[in-house]
């Protein structure tokens, strides 16, 4: 797909058999992990599918600055969706984002902060091979929320979630309440 016409919340692209399509442009609040860094594989990969990306640096020693700063960006951006990985999601469940999807990527909620629910419009993804954060406490996290075991969906080879598979199933979770993703 190549971008060749951007409005404001649209993005016009052209797949290869030379389709044009109009594509709406979400507006995506991704919080990243422990010791990582924004402008990541994962931001990176959402930016590229034509999304706007805001991607703060979170304090990596103070948790509660990082949610303060998330919360911040939150109120400052008003995103369509949150997208947290490792750390990240357990900001994302710590921020007050109201109805706003997320997207939580191997979330590390035992780790750090509170919360140990999700709200309803919210979707994990999360390998069942990942040795920093156990799948089990994913699952634990959705049978605490009472949601569908459908919430989580198990990908990927490792944490990191940066392979093909798991950054195609994050877009297509970011998107799809999307009315014209």
């Amino acid at each position: 797909m190549t971008l060749f016409k951007q409005s404001q919340n649209h993005n016009r692209l052209r797949i290869e058999d030379g389709t044009e399509v109009c594509h709406s442009m979400l507006k995506l609040l991704f919080l990243h992990g422990w010791t990582s860094v924004p402008g990541g594989v994962k931001p990176t990969y959402l930016k590229n599918a034509g999304h706007e990306v805001i991607n703060p640096a979170l304090d990596d020693d103070d948790f509660d600055l990082a949610v303060r700063t998330a919360q911040s960006e939150y109120e400052q951006h008003k995103p369509d969706v949150i997208v947290g990985s490792s750390r990240g999601g357990a900001v994302a469940m710590n921020i007050n984002s109201g109805d706003t999807p997320l997207v939580l990527l191997c979330p590390a909620w035992k780790n750090w902060g509170t919360a140990t629910t999700i709200k309803p419009n919210a979707i994990i993804l999360h390998s069942r091979l990942d040795d920093v954060i156990p799948f089990s406490d994913s699952e634990e996290l959705v049978a605490n929320s009472g949601l569908p075991s459908e919430t989580l969906i198990a990908i990927g080879k490792d944490h990191r979630l940066a392979d093909p598979e798991p950054l195609k199933a994050m877009l297509e979770a970011c998107e799809q309440d999307n009315p014209n993703p």
